[in-house]
C-alpha cells in the first residue's frame, strides 16, 4: 500500500490493524534513518498506544477517523505535547516541553492519524538545504550525497523514502516546495492563513504558511480538507468556512473548464523570470506538464524579481526581529550561517521592510489581475535538481552563483503574496527528480488540486512507490 488513504481505508476494514502499521513504520524508520536523518525525535511509545486505541473503537464499531492508523510526522517547528518544540535550534532544546499539540497536529490525530516523530529542518527555517550543524544534514533518498532541500528537508526526505506516507512542514519562501521538489514528492502551500499555525515556531510572521507532504494528490487533498477551519489561535487564520476537496466528484471531474497558462515576460519566454537561468531539465519538466495539458497560453507575471528581492528583506528583517535577543545574548550558540543572516537582517533600515511592504501590496494586485484571465499558472519550482551536500557554489548562464539562495528563485515571488501553489514530481532523464508549480489565486486550492489529479491521471507526475505496511522496506 503506497498511499495513507488506502492505508486508513485497510485499517477502518480490518485487514490491517493501526498497531501493525505503526510497528512497520517504526521499523523502516529503525533501519533506513541512521542514514537519511530525518528524524530528530521518534514518539514510538505514544505511537503505539494511539494505535491501539484506534484498535479498540474500531473493535467496538466507532469510526476512528478518516486518517485511521496513518503513521504522520511533522517538522519539528510544530508543538508536539511532551516533546521540546527545536525549530532545529540548539538554543531551543533547553526549552520545556510542550504542554499540548499544534493546532495541525491535533487535527490530524483527531482523524485518526498516529504521530511517529518530528523531523529535521533548517535552523529557525531559515535556509533551503538541511544542512543543520546542530542535528546534521537530512539526506536526499535518491542519492545520499544529494541534499532533500530546505527548510523541511526532513518532511519531503521521510516521504520520498517512504518511512512514513504524510508528513507536514512550514513554507515562508519555499521550504515546501523547494524540498518535494528535490525529493520527487508533492508538497502543498495553501493560501496564506488558510491553515491554523497555533503553536508553530514562526519564522516570519507575515510569510509564514503551513503545509504538507505525500505521495498522492489524494493524500494532499485530505490532509487539506483535515486541517481547514478557523482557529483563533491564530490571528491570521482565515474565517472562510472550508471547502471540501477530497470528495471524489471535486477532485477527478474534468478540468476542460479550467485556464492554464505558462509565464513568460515582455521580451518573450526565453527571457521570462521563470525560465531564465534554470536547467534545461527544469524546464523539459514544466514543457512535459504542459505538453500533458494542451497548454499553449502564455501571461506576464511583472517584476518577480523585485518580488523576491522585497521576500529577501521582509524575511530578514522579521526573523532577525524575532531572534535578536539571542542574537545579543548567545550568537555562539546558532548555525553560523543562521546567525549572520539574522545579522544581515537586524541592520536593514525600517525605511527599506516599509517599502518592500508597499511593493507587496503593489504586486499582489498586478498578480491578482492576471488571474482575472486564467485560472492555474505552471512554473518551475526550482532551477536545478538536488546539490551535492556541502556543495556552495554552481555555474548557471555562464556565471557562478550561491547554491543555497538560488534554489528558491522560483518560489519566493509566489510565497511573497500568499498564493496557493502545489509543487508536482517530474521524474528526470538525469534520475534526479524535479518539480513544478501549479499557482492559483487565494482560496483556489481546489483548482489546483484537480489539475493535479489529472496529471496524476495522465501518469505524469508520481512519487515513488513503497509499501508501507511491509515492516522493513
Amino acid at each position: 500500500m503506497n498511499d495513507a488513504v488506502s492505508i486508513a481505508a485497510a485499517v477502518r476494514e480490518g485487514k490491517v490493524s493501526a498497531v501493525e502499521v505503526t510497528q512497520a513504520a517504526l521499523a523502516r524508520i529503525a533501519a533506513r534513518d541512521n542514514q537519511l536523518n530525518c528524524f530528530t525525535a521518534v514518539t514510538a511509545e505514544t505511537a503505539l498506544t494511539d494505535a491501539a486505541r484506534i484498535d479498540r473503537e474500531i473493535a467496538q464499531g466507532n469510526h476512528p477517523g478518516i486518517l485511521a492508523g496513518v503513521p504522520f510526522a511533522v517538522k519539528n517547528l510544530f508543538d508536539i505535547a511532551g516533546l521540546t518544540t527545536l525549530a532545529g535550534s540548539k538554543i531551543n532544546a533547553e526549552k520545556p516541553a510542550a504542554s499540548q499539540d499544534a493546532t495541525a497536529v491535533a487535527k490530524l490525530k483527531q482523524a485518526g492519524a498516529v504521530l511517529v516523530g518530528a523531523l529535521n529542518m533548517d535552523e529557525y527555517a531559515y535556509g533551503f538545504v538541511t544542512e543543520n550543524s546542530h542535528y546534521g544534514a537530512t539526506h536526499n533518498p535518491h542519492d545520499l550525497q544529494r541534499v532533500a532541500g530546505g527548510s523541511s528537508g526532513g518532511s519531503a526526505a521521510a516521504v520520498a523514502a517512504g518511512l512514513v506516507p504524510l508528513t507536514l512542514g512550514s513554507d515562508t519562501n519555499g521550504s515546501i516546495r523547494v524540498p518535494a521538489a528535490l525529493c520527487g514528492v508533492f508538497g502543498f502551500k495553501p493560501t496564506y492563513g488558510r491553515l491554523s499555525r497555533a503553536g508553530v515556531a514562526l519564522f516570519s510572521s507575515s510569510l509564514d504558511h503551513i503545509g504538507s507532504f505525500a505521495r498522492s494528490v489524494q493524500d494532499i487533498a485530505t490532509v487539506f480538507d483535515v486541517l481547514q477551519g478557523e482557529d483563533d489561535g491564530d490571528p491570521i487564520c482565515t474565517k472562510r468556512p472550508p471547502v471540501e476537496t477530497l470528495h471524489v466528484t471535486s477532485l477527478h471531474q474534468d478540468i476542460s473548464d479550467i485556464r492554464i497558462a505558462l509565464t513568460k515576460s515582455a521580451e518573450g519566454i526565453a527571457a521570462d523570470y521563470f525560465t531564465k537561468g534554470a536547467q534545461p531539465e527544469a524546464l523539459a519538466a514544466v514543457q512535459k506538464v504542459a505538453d500533458a495539458l494542451n497548454v499553449t497560453e502564455y501571461v506576464i507575471i511583472p517584476e518577480a524579481h523585485r518580488a523576491r528581492a522585497a521576500a529577501f528583506v521582509i524575511t530578514a528583517s522579521e526573523g532577525a526581529n524575532l531572534h535578536l535577543d539571542k542574537l545579543r545574548c548567545r550568537p555562539e550558540d546558532f548555525d553560523p550561517a543562521t546567525r549572520d543572516r539574522f545579522l544581515a537582517g537586524a541592520l536593514i533600515p525600517s525605511s527599506w521592510y516599509l517599502q518592500a511592504q508597499r511593493f507587496r501590496r503593489w504586486y499582489c494586485d498586478r498578480v491578482r489581475e492576471i488571474f482575472q484571465n486564467v485560472d492555474v499558472i505552471l512554473a518551475p519550482t526550482t532551477p536545478i535538481s538536488a546539490p551535492l551536500i556541502g556543495q556552495e557554489t554552481m555555474i548557471l548562464d555562464g556565471e557562478e552563483i550561491l547554491v543555497r539562495p538560488h534554489l528558491g528563485l522560483f518560489t519566493q515571488p509566489l510565497s511573497f503574496i500568499g498564493l496557493p501553489v502545489l509543487s508536482v514530481p517530474i521524474q528526470c532523464q538525469n534520475a534526479l527528480p524535479l518539480g513544478v508549480q501549479l499557482i492559483a489565486a487565494p482560496y483556489n486550492e481546489a483548482l489546483i488540486l484537480r489539475v493535479a489529479a489529472a496529471l496524476e491521471a495522465k501518469g505524469v507526475v508520481s512519487a515513488p512507490i513503497v509499501d508501507l505496511i511491509s515492516r522493513v522496506h
